[in-house]
């Protein structure tokens, strides 16, 4: 019995000692919030461009040292090499300094980029969207997706490149954000096979020219 009254008076103890120290809360109070881990409102850090004495110029914010080596590869393009910090159409899908879509894949297209985003598509695409773009992937055979865009609706096949980019790398209604996984390239190599596979299906001898139409016939 002892122990029982014993542990009670302890727990009676502990509880008015909490209730004393924080109080009820939504009380009105003149006085300063109890902080638990005061490290969390009063970090040991500086605000960018914050005054700081001990570099030379007086700024906390400083340039990257003559002849830093930047941690990720930049991308080539046609204007020159394209890092992923850049504001430009390789990493936004926008012409830069806007909103708006580019219209055509900032890469070089060649054979090379092609048969890349074919391995890419067969990849992260193929699942969903089938080897061929009509949107019978094995998620919707097995009923996972109940529907999945045919990329070779009208829709999608007059969308600009820099929108399907920026889709792809945010995703759309059930479709995930594939930016994280699929590197920036890669995602605009996958776009040049996609057209690569709507010109396949949606091409017609027209598009040829006559010297090669001759010999089809």
């Amino acid at each position: 019995m002892r122990y029982i009254l014993s542990i009670l008076v302890i727990g009676a103890a502990l509880g008015a000692a909490t209730f004393g120290i924080l109080g009820l809360q939504g009380k009105a109070s003149r006085k300063p919030p109890f902080e638990l881990f005061p490290d969390m409102d009063r970090q040991a850090k500086l605000r960018p461009q914050e005054p700081f004495k001990f570099m030379p110029n007086g700024v906390s914010s400083q340039l990257p040292p003559t002849g830093t080596i930047a941690r990720s590869e930049p991308i080539d393009t046609a204007d020159g090499p394209v890092y992923r910090f850049e504001d430009s159409p390789v990493n936004t899908g926008c012409i830069a300094g806007t909103t708006n879509f580019v219209e055509l894949n900032p890469l070089a297209v060649n054979a090379s980029l092609l048969q890349h985003g074919h391995e890419r598509f067969d990849i992260y695409c193929a699942p969903c969207h089938g080897k061929l773009g009509d949107g019978n992937g094995i998620t919707k055979k097995i009923g996972v997706m109940a529907a999945v865009a045919n990329l070779h609706d009208k829709r999608i096949v007059e969308m600009k490149d820099g929108e399907i980019f920026n889709t792809i790398t945010h995703g759309k209604g059930v479709m995930g954000a594939a930016g994280p996984l699929v590197p920036t390239a890669d995602r605009w190599a996958i776009i040049a096979y996609t057209r690569a596979l709507q010109l396949s299906w949606l091409g017609t001898t027209n598009d040829l020219s006559v010297a090669e139409q001759s010999a089809l016939k």
